[in-house]
C-alpha cells in the first residue's frame, strides 16, 4: 500500500475577515538606526569645521631690525587632542627658535628646512617666536622687505629708517618709540627703504665749528709745510742710505695711526648709526683686541654656537664693517680700515 502524499502549502497570514498580518522585527530596526545613523552625520558635519579652525593664525607680529633680520611672533589655535602640529617657516636661515603652551611652559620642536614639527603637549594654543634672514634683501643704500602673508600682520620698521616705496597702502600706520609701525594685510608686500644717518656735531654752533676747523687745518697745512723743507734739507745733507729707514719708519707711523683710526669703535658706531646693540659689543671687542680676531675668539667671548656667531658676522660684512680672511683654516675677522659710504 503505497503511502500518499498529500503536499502542503504554506498558509497565509490572512484572516477570514480579510486583514494582511506582516513581520514588524525588520522595520523597528531599521526606524531605530535611522535617527542614530542621521545623528552622526549631523555630529561629522558640524566637526569638521571646528578641526579646520583648531589650526589658525590668531595674530602675527613682525620686527625689522637694522641690519636686515627679521623677528617673527605668532599665536595659533591648534588642535590639543593631536600630538603635534607642523608649522610652515617663512624661509629656511632660522635662529633663536622658541614655542611656548598656553601655559607658558616651552615646548620642543624639530626644524626640518622650512617646516617646524611642534610638540604641542594639549595645548590649545601655542605662540612661536623665531629671526629670519630670508625676508629682507639690500642693493647699495636701499633695502628691500618682500613677504607673502597668509594672514594680517603688523610690521615695525628699524629705528632711523625712512620708507621710500611701498607695493601697498597699509591698513593702519603709527609711530612706536620713534619706530614706524605698519599694519598689513595678507598676501604680497614689498616695502623698499633707507637709513638716514646721524651727524654727532649737529649739537654744537656752527661758527664755532667753522673756525676751529679752519684753524686746525693752517696749523696742518704750515706744520706741513715746515716739515717738507726741513726734510729736503735733511735729504740734500744726509747720504740716501740713512735717509731711507726715517722715511720708512715715516710711512709705517702713518699706516698706523690710520688703522688706529679706522679701528676706534665709536667711528664705525657714528658712521652706521643702525648698527644692532649685540654687533656693537662684537665690534667693539674687535677693536680692543687690535682690529683683528677669530671667529673662534667671537664664539668664546660671546658663548654663542657657531651658526649664530657666523651670522653675525656675515651681518657685519653686509654693512661693510668687517672683512673675513682665512688663516690656517680659520676665520680671522677683521675690522676695514677704509669705511665707504653707501649709495
Amino acid at each position: 500500500m503505497n503511502p500518499e502524499i498529500v503536499p502542503v502549502y504554506g498558509k497565509e497570514s490572512i484572516r477570514e475577515d480579510g486583514m494582511l498580518f506582516v513581520r514588524t522585527d525588520g522595520i523597528l530596526e531599521t526606524m531605530v538606526k535611522a535617527p542614530l545613523i542621521l545623528a552622526g552625520l549631523i555630529i561629522v558635519t558640524v566637526l569638521i569645521p571646528l578641526q579646520t579652525s583648531f589650526s589658525s593664525t590668531r595674530t602675527l607680529e613682525l620686527i625689522i631690525y637694522s641690519d636686515g633680520s627679521t623677528h617673527v611672533s605668532t599665536q595659533i589655535d591648534v588642535d590639543p587632542l593631536e600630538p603635534d602640529f607642523e608649522l610652515n617657516l617663512f624661509g629656511k636661515s632660522i635662529d633663536n627658535f622658541v614655542a611656548t603652551g598656553d601655559t607658558g611652559f616651552l615646548l620642543s620642536e624639530k626644524i626640518i628646512e622650512d617646516k617646524a614639527i611642534i610638540d604641542i603637549f594639549g595645548s590649545s594654543s601655542i605662540i612661536v617666536d623665531y629671526n629670519i634672514d630670508d625676508l629682507v634683501s639690500k642693493e647699495g643704500r636701499v633695502w628691500t622687505f618682500s613677504f607673502n602673508s597668509p594672514s594680517d600682520y603688523t610690521l615695525l620698521m628699524p629705528k632711523n629708517s625712512v620708507i621710500v616705496g611701498m607695493s601697498g597702502l597699509p591698513n593702519n600706520m603709527e609711530l612706536v618709540d620713534e619706530q614706524t609701525k605698519l599694519g598689513l594685510t595678507a598676501g604680497l608686500s614689498e616695502i623698499n627703504y633707507i637709513f638716514t644717518p646721524i651727524n654727532p656735531t649737529t649739537h654744537k654752533p656752527t661758527i664755532s665749528s667753522e673756525s676751529s676747523f679752519n684753524y686746525t687745518n693752517a696749523a696742518v697745512i704750515g706744520g706741513s709745510i715746515i716739515a717738507v723743507v726741513i726734510s729736503i734739507v735733511l735729504m740734500l745733507k744726509r747720504k740716501q742710505s740713512k735717509s731711507l729707514p726715517s722715511i720708512i719708519q715715516t710711512e709705517s707711523t702713518s699706516e698706523k695711526q690710520t688703522e688706529t683710526k679706522s679701528n676706534d669703535a665709536e667711528t664705525i658706531f657714528n658712521f652706521r648709526p643702525e648698527m644692532r646693540e649685540d654687533d656693537k659689543e662684537i665690534v667693539k671687542f674687535i677693536s680692543d683686541k687690535g682690529g683683528q680676531v677669530l671667529e673662534s675668539e667671537l664664539r668664546k667671548k660671546f658663548l654663542q654656537p657657531r651658526t649664530t656667531m657666523w651670522r653675525a658676522v656675515k651681518r657685519l660684512e653686509r654693512l661693510g664693517v668687517i672683512e673675513i680672511d682665512k688663516k690656517d683654516l680659520q676665520n680671522l675677522v677683521k675690522l676695514k680700515k677704509d669705511l665707504e659710504e653707501e649709495k
